[in-house]
């Protein structure tokens, strides 16, 4: 999938699963679960067990869908060619790093930086990044959100970190382009033991809510 495309993917869903610390023997049907709730972009963070290897497999498992599958948590250039080589359509950073936006830049893959202050917003931007990640989101809220889009409208962010069912609508309304949830979708309990119904259902619920919250 091109770039292009993958962006209109996540902005048309709304959400990213962040996929964190998930066991190799866990991927394959969370993923399937994530994916019949609606779900349509997954990131696997780096700092999980083998993730190059998840990374594989999932896009392999999906790869007749429009499922799109990026690594998370990249810190470095180094981790970021790994990945993308890996197969990762997207590059998601808790931190601005500017090698590793030119080296998405290189192979034509999409960027998403993460950044905390206007300044870093527009630096991240003008480097090249093809959307902006607000992290930690749960430390300056959704107003944060809403005040950055006043002077820098142009810019499309997703917010990321402590983003749950009581708050998606907040953030989607301050003019959020998407959203990154990782532990509220992804419910711990169920996926040790197997209830992926509870996953879907979950899913199914963050959907509904962004849409709702774009209507209004």
């Amino acid at each position: 999938m091109d770039k292009i495309k993958a962006i209109q993917v996540i902005e048309d869903t709304g959400l990213i699963a962040v996929m964190r610390g998930m066991k190799p023997t866990q991927i394959a049907k969370v993923a399937r679960a994530l994916a019949a709730g609606g779900v349509k972009v997954l990131e696997i963070t780096m700092n999980s067990p083998q993730p190059l290897k998840m990374i594989e497999e999932v896009k392999l498992l999906l790869e007749d869908s429009d499922v799109i599958v990026g690594a998370g948590t990249v810190l470095d250039a180094e981790s970021a060619r790994a990945a993308i080589l890996a197969g990762a359509e997207f590059v998601f950073a808790p931190n601005l790093n500017l090698k590793v936006i030119e080296l998405c830049k290189r192979y034509n893959k999409l960027v998403i930086p993460g950044v905390m202050t206007p300044t870093e917003v527009v630096k991240a931007y003008e480097a090249g990044a093809d959307l902006i990640k607000v992290f930690p989101a749960n430390v300056v809220g959704p107003e944060f959100i809403k005040g950055i889009r006043g002077p820098l409208s142009d810019i499309k962010v997703i917010p990321t970190g402590g983003i749950n069912l009581d708050n998606a609508a907040d953030y989607i309304k301050a003019g959020a382009v998407a959203l990154g949830a990782g532990g509220s979708l992804l419910d711990k309990k169920a996926i040790e033991n197997e209830e992926y119904e509870v996953l879907i259902e979950r899913a199914r619920t963050f959907i509904r809510i962004i849409k709702e919250a774009r209507s209004q």
